[in-house]
């Protein structure tokens, strides 16, 4: 799947202000500083698209992106960046971190094809499990990413993922947004997600 365009549409906090409806979404979430931004900028091939920063918690909003993509349908859809939970302590209500906002935006929003959940490849935690555990009990489609592959050593890569499959029983891709690995391997999972019916 190749990115032909992707451009930033708007950033929301409450849901009256969410764009209209009318392309399929993906959901990027993940805790703070676990990479959604440099990995959102590397799949879509722009250096500066989502912002980036070496601050736990820099997105405090709901931002869309429109993403025109080339495939047999030219097929055009909206990636869907979350705030990061954790350090940021942006969101407390549901699984005790995802606040109102993102509860509405997860629970009610029915062009929403799937969640892609980033974590650091080097430590998962009770809230990654809560999350999938979550997703797949509102019949979501899900795609778990471990990122910052590129920081352990290759021979210890495997190992990186396979205990992170272990901790969230789910099939996990490692990627980097430094060198592109697993780039091919995550944008055809999330077609996969994009041609999934919302259940």
């Amino acid at each position: 799947m190749k990115t032909l365009k992707a451009e930033f549409v708007t950033s929301a906090t409450e849901p009256s202000q969410f764009p209209p409806g009318n392309l399929p979404e993906i959901a990027f979430a993940g805790r703070s500083n676990v990479g959604k931004s440099s990995l959102l900028n590397a799949l879509l091939g722009h250096k500066n698209l989502a912002r980036v920063s070496r601050t736990p918690g820099r997105t405090r909003l709901v931002n869309f992106f429109r993403v025109a993509a080339s495939d047999k349908k030219g097929a055009a859809c909206m990636f869907v960046d979350l705030p990061g939970y954790g350090y940021a302590k942006v969101a407390k209500a549901v699984q005790e971190q995802w606040g109102p906002m993102i509860e509405s935006y997860l629970s009610a929003r029915s062009v929403l094809r799937g969640v892609v959940l980033l974590t650091d490849v080097r430590r998962g935690e009770q809230d990654e499990i809560n999350l999938v555990r979550w997703v797949h009990e509102r019949g979501l489609g899900l795609v778990a990413v471990a990122t910052k592959i590129d920081k352990l050593p290759r021979g210890q890569r495997a190992q990186g993922i396979r205990d992170l499959e272990a901790l969230l029983a789910v099939p996990v891709i490692g990627c980097s947004a430094e060198t592109g690995e697993g780039m091919d391997a995550a944008w055809k999972a999330i077609r996969e997600l994009l041609l999934r019916p919302r259940v």
